[in-house]
């Protein structure tokens, strides 16, 4: 039974890809920072596989060794997920507040790193790490200066992570936007049912993740699409 750790699985793209893995078999240790809605992904997940579930943040140096821990002896794949939004709504970067602007780096840039840091020495040959980025990461869109630009350090440090690491896949993934609770609080008052589900973003994970691509940055809808 492969074990697969993924971050922030308590709704929307993690649990939806939580949910696509159980079925296919993995052992999964998923986290968030809401503890209430985390064990009821859990216990949604527990019927079709082995599951621990850690309540608590990524940007915590105990709680990250604690995911690897759960995750022993060995780890097939990573998923860095949980991100934060930051302020909402959305600051311009000339107003954006430099402390809260700290915080979304260390959640979305530092802590993945962090984490991989930590389970580079459980990570099973082969192994793939598939951090979740934006297409702000590559587009400059009004607002999204903190948000965006901290993905994009993501994926700069997960092309370097590929590179230094060639027995491993090392992906930064471009989910497309998603009719999900981030997606709503950076558009507060606003319908975003027109997005779709993140569930629709899953088949272009799976292709990184059960396929043979290599390193590199990737967009799940345009994978799901491509000709098997």
């Amino acid at each position: 039974m492969p074990t697969a750790i993924v971050t922030g699985a308590s709704r929307g793209l993690g649990l939806a890809l939580a949910d696509a893995l159980a079925e296919r078999g993995w052992r999964l240790v998923i986290d968030a920072r809401d503890e209430a809605a985390l064990e009821q992904a859990a216990a949604r997940l527990a019927d079709r596989t082995e599951v621990v579930a850690l309540a608590g943040d990524v940007a915590d140096p105990w709680h990250r060794t604690a995911l690897v821990e759960a995750a022993a002896p060995a780890i097939d794949l990573l998923v860095n997920n949980a991100s934060s939004l930051g302020p909402s709504p959305l600051p311009p970067l000339s107003e954006y507040p430099l402390d809260q602007l700290e915080h979304v780096y260390r959640t979305n840039a530092v802590a993945p790193l962090a984490l991989v840091q930590v389970a580079l020495p459980r990570l099973a040959e082969g192994a793939r790490i598939v951090n979740v980025t934006s297409d702000a990461a590559v587009e400059a869109y009004a607002g999204w200066g903190g948000y965006g630009s901290s993905k994009a350090a993501l994926e700069q440090l997960s092309a370097v992570l590929g590179v230094e690491h060639p027995e491993l896949r090392v992906y930064s993934v471009d989910p497309g936007d998603m009719n999900t609770q981030m997606q709503q609080d950076a558009f507060p008052g606003e319908d975003v049912s027109d997005r779709l589900p993140p569930e629709a973003s899953v088949p272009g994970l799976l292709a990184l993740i059960e396929g043979d691509l290599p390193s590199g940055r990737y967009m799940a809808r345009v994978l799901a699409e491509a000709p098997a």
